[in-house]
C-alpha cells in the first residue's frame, strides 16, 4: 500500500510541476493569452511615458531613446544600438533638413511603427532620405502601434501647428484589426498598457468613441473598466476568449508543436544568457522568430478576414481622411506597407486586403495610394527587406531609401 501511495504523490507532485512550468511557457507564447486582466503596478506604469488622454500614447516632445536592436548573441558586444530622437513638436527628427516655413514644398506623415520607422537610427528613416530627394525637411508623426484611427486622430491634432503641401498616412494591413481594438492586450496579448479611442460606424457616419481611460492613473484598476472594454473592443469576443488559457495548462501546451517549440528555444535563450555561451550549432533567436512567424499566421488570417467583414469602416475613415485634405487644402497620400509577416505570407496568397487600393483609386479621385508592397520586391527574398535582428519585421535602411524614392516620385508627377 505504501509504495503505491508513494507513487501517487510522486504523480501528482509532477503534474503540479508540470503545470507550472507549462503556465509559465505559455505566458510568453505570443499566440497564448493566460490573463485577461494581468496586474500593473507603479513601477510599470512609471515607464509609460508615452500615456495621452486623447489618443491613448503619442511619442513626447524632445526625447532621445536608445534601443539595443538585439544585433547580437549573449556575450558578444552590442553591434547595433538606434537612437530615436524627438523635436519640439514630437515628430522624430529630420536630421536632414530643418523646417522651413518657405519651402517651395512641405511634407509630413502620419500613421504606425513603420512611419515612425522603428529599428532604424534617426537618419537612417525613410522621411530623412525623402527630405534629401525633395529638399525640404519632413515631419515624422508616427506612432508605435497606431491604426489609421489613431494616425487620423494625431493628424487632426497636430495639422493646424504644422501645416504642409502634402501628407503622407503610412501604415500596414493591421491597420484593420486596430481600428477594431480599444485595449491592445485582447488582440495582442500582453500589451496591456494600450487603451484607446477608436471610431464605430452608425447609419454610415463615424461616432469616435472615447478611451476609458481618462487619466494614466485609472490604468492601475482596469478591471473595474471590464465591461466597457469589453463592449466596445471587437476582439474581445472574436480573438482574446479563443485563445484563453484555461486549466490543465499543459493541455494547451502541448495540444500545439509549435508551443512546444518555442518553449524550447525560450529556454535555451534564458540558459544562453546566464552562462554567457551560446548553444553551439543553433541560432535560437533566429529559430524562435521563425517559429513566432509560423505562430502568426493564424492572425493574418483573421485579419483577412477583417477586410472581408469590417472593410466599410476602413474607407469611411479614408473617406475622413480625404475630406479633412479638401477643407485645409493639402494632398492626402494613402500608403500601405508590409509587416514580416504579412509579407511572406502575402507572397503566397495575395495581399489581405484584397483590391483595397484599387478600390480607392476607383472612388476618390483627390487621393494619391501607393501599394509599397508593388515596388519593393526583395530579389524575391521579402526578408531580406527588414532588419535582421531586433523586435522583427520593420524595414532596413536600404529599403527605407528606396520607400523614400517612391515617395519623392509621387510628389514630383503631383507637382
Amino acid at each position: 500500500m505504501l509504495p503505491y501511495v508513494a507513487l501517487v504523490g510522486a504523480i501528482l507532485v509532477a503534474a503540479v510541476a508540470l503545470e507550472r512550468v507549462s503556465y509559465r511557457a505559455l505566458e510568453r507564447n505570443p499566440s497564448v493569452a493566460t490573463e485577461e486582466f494581468p496586474g500593473i503596478d507603479r513601477e510599470l506604469l512609471g515607464k509609460f511615458s508615452s500615456f495621452d488622454a486623447e489618443l491613448g500614447w503619442v511619442p513626447q516632445p524632445n526625447r532621445e531613446k536608445q534601443k539595443d536592436t538585439g544585433d547580437h548573441l549573449p556575450g558578444e558586444e552590442v553591434r547595433s544600438v538606434v537612437t530615436y530622437s524627438t523635436d519640439e513638436y514630437g515628430s522624430r527628427v529630420c536630421r536632414a533638413k530643418e523646417r522651413n516655413e518657405d519651402a517651395e514644398v512641405t511634407v509630413s506623415t502620419y500613421g504606425d511603427s513603420y512611419c515612425f520607422c522603428r529599428e532604424v537610427d534617426d537618419d537612417e528613416t525613410f522621411q530623412h532620405y525623402l527630405a534629401e530627394e525633395l529638399d525640404t525637411h519632413v515631419a515624422n508623426y508616427g506612432g508605435g502601434n497606431y491604426g489609421l484611427d489613431q494616425a487620423l486622430m494625431r493628424l487632426k491634432r497636430q495639422y493646424p501647428e504644422e501645416e504642409t503641401d502634402y501628407v503622407f498616412v503610412v501604415v500596414t494591413a493591421s491597420s484593420i484589426a486596430r481600428i477594431l481594438s480599444v485595449w491592445k492586450h485582447y488582440q495582442e496579448f500582453g500589451n496591456i498598457l494600450a487603451v484607446k479611442p477608436r471610431y464605430t460606424l452608425e447609419d454610415g457616419a463615424l461616432k469616435r468613441i472615447e478611451s476609458p481611460i481618462e487619466e494614466k492613473e485609472d490604468l492601475l484598476d482596469l478591471e473595474s473598466k471590464a465591461d466597457v472594454l469589453r463592449e466596445h473592443d471587437f476582439h474581445y469576443d472574436h480573438w482574446f476568449e479563443p485563445h484563453h488559457a484555461s486549466r490543465p495548462y499543459t493541455a494547451d501546451l502541448l495540444d500545439d508543436t509549435e508551443n512546444v517549440r518555442h518553449a524550447l528555444y525560450e529556454a535555451g535563450i534564458e540558459l544562453e544568457k546566464r552562462t554567457g555561451r551560446s548553444v553551439p550549432g543553433i541560432d535560437l533567436d533566429d529559430a524562435k522568430t521563425r517559429t513566432e512567424l509560423r505562430m502568426e499566421r493564424p492572425r493574418v488570417r483573421y485579419h483577412e478576414r477583417l477586410f472581408d467583414t469590417h472593410e466599410d469602416l476602413f474607407d469611411a475613415l479614408i473617406e475622413e481622411f480625404v475630406d479633412y485634405a479638401d477643407e485645409q487644402g493639402f494632398t492626402p497620400v494613402f500608403v500601405m506597407v508590409q509587416q514580416l509577416r504579412y509579407a511572406k505570407y502575402e507572397a503566397e496568397h495575395g495581399p489581405i486586403y484584397g483590391d483595397l487600393m484599387e478600390r480607392l483609386d476607383t472612388e476618390y479621385d483627390d487621393l494619391e495610394t501607393v501599394d509599397m508592397a508593388t515596388h519593393l520586391s526583395g530579389g524575391g527574398d521579402v526578408e531580406s527587406l527588414y532588419v535582421e535582428r531586433g523586435e522583427g519585421g520593420h524595414y532596413s535602411p536600404q529599403t527605407n531609401r528606396k520607400i523614400a524614392q517612391v515617395l519623392a516620385d509621387v510628389v514630383e508627377d503631383d507637382r
